[in-house]
Formats: structure tokens, C-alpha cells, sequence
């Protein structure tokens, strides 16, 4: 693993230990990737709560409480966040489920990537798109999943401005916090 996704590790760290803050994760898509830097990360005991690699639909519908219906989608992600914070008793999760590729998923292209952070304050879901193989897929997935906890540390919500990631294609701010927020943006070349 890159060490860009250890860096944002020990960043959560120091700042989920100076709330103090608790964090979950559930994965389906990057499979353990994000959970890996976290529990490598200084003290991970006292704030990381663990990790649900929920990868099959029926461990998401039955464990994590996905509806019925597509498993890569905003609803899918909200759930899977909600589900984690619930059952790691955490105070802050993300979650991720996407088509990796090289084929589709749920009527959704390669690359597609939905993630959701819940905490006290609500449920945010963001819609991405990340170009390359299923590996690189991955590796992006779990390396914004990541950014995204350090985001919502340290002011509680994605701070990321429409135009300033190449991945965004909407007003993240004009959305509620319990709905899907951000856009699908084209495949990067």
C-alpha cells in the first residue's frame, strides 16, 4: 500500500484521538484496503472500532442491512455506513461499494465508486468515478474513502469545493446531508 494511504492513516489518528472520536468502516469494493492503513496506524486501539468487509450482496442485505436492490449505489453506501456505525458502536463510519470492472455492476459502468460517511449528524453519500483496472479502482475507492475521514475530523463534512477534484460534477454543498451528494463525473483519461 502506497504510503499516501498510511499518512492519511496517521492523520485520522491524531485526530480521531484528539475528539476522541470512534471509527467503523464497511467495505465491499476495496476489500480490507481502507481497514489495513487504519489498524497500522499509532494507537489504533483506543479509536478504530474495525471493519465489515461485506464483499457478496447477501452479507450486505443480511449483515449490514442493505435493502433490496442494487449493492453499488447511494443507498447501498448509506446503509452499509449506517450499518457499520451501529454494529462497531462507532461515532464515525464510511463505507464503500462499487463496480471495480472490467464489467459492470448493477447498471452501473466500470469505476463506479459509492461511498457514505454517517455520523451524529447524518448521512452523506458521494458518487465517484475512478478510470484504470479493478486494482487501480480499488486503490483510488480506498485512498478517497480515506480522505473523506479526515475531511469530516476535522470540520465534519466533505470539504472539497465542486472544481477542485477532478471527480466532481456537482454542488456537494447544495445537497441535504442525508442525500446522495456530489456527481458522476467521465472516466479520466
Amino acid at each position: 500500500m502506497p504510503d499516501h494511504e498510511y499518512a492519511l492513516a496517521a492523520e485520522i489518528s491524531a485526530l480521531a484521538r484528539s475528539r476522541p472520536c470512534s471509527i467503523g468502516v464497511a467495505e465491499s469494493l476495496t476489500g480490507g484496503m481502507i481497514a489495513q492503513p487504519l489498524a497500522a496506524a499509532e494507537a489504533a486501539g483506543e479509536w478504530f472500532r474495525g471493519s465489515l468487509v461485506a464483499y457478496s450482496a447477501q452479507v450486505k442485505h443480511e449483515v449490514l442491512g442493505v435493502p433490496d436492490g442494487p449493492v453499488v449505489s447511494a443507498e447501498a453506501a448509506a446503509a452499509m455506513a449506517r450499518g457499520a456505525r451501529s454494529l462497531l458502536r462507532a461515532d464515525l463510519a464510511v463505507a464503500v461499494t462499487g463496480a471495480g470492472g472490467p464489467s459492470g455492476q448493477d447498471d452501473q459502468p466500470p469505476g463506479t465508486v459509492f461511498l457514505a460517511v454517517c455520523d451524529d449528524s447524518g448521512t452523506q453519500t458521494l458518487h465517484r468515478c475512478f478510470a484504470g483496472e479493478p486494482a487501480a479502482v480499488c486503490a483510488a475507492g480506498a485512498r478517497f474513502a480515506l480522505e473523506l475521514l479526515v475531511s469530516r475530523l476535522r470540520d465534519g463534512r466533505e470539504d472539497r469545493k465542486p472544481g477542485t477534484d477532478p471527480h466532481d460534477a456537482a454542488d456537494d454543498d447544495a445537497a441535504p446531508r442525508d442525500a446522495a451528494v456530489g456527481g458522476r463525473a467521465a472516466a479520466e483519461p
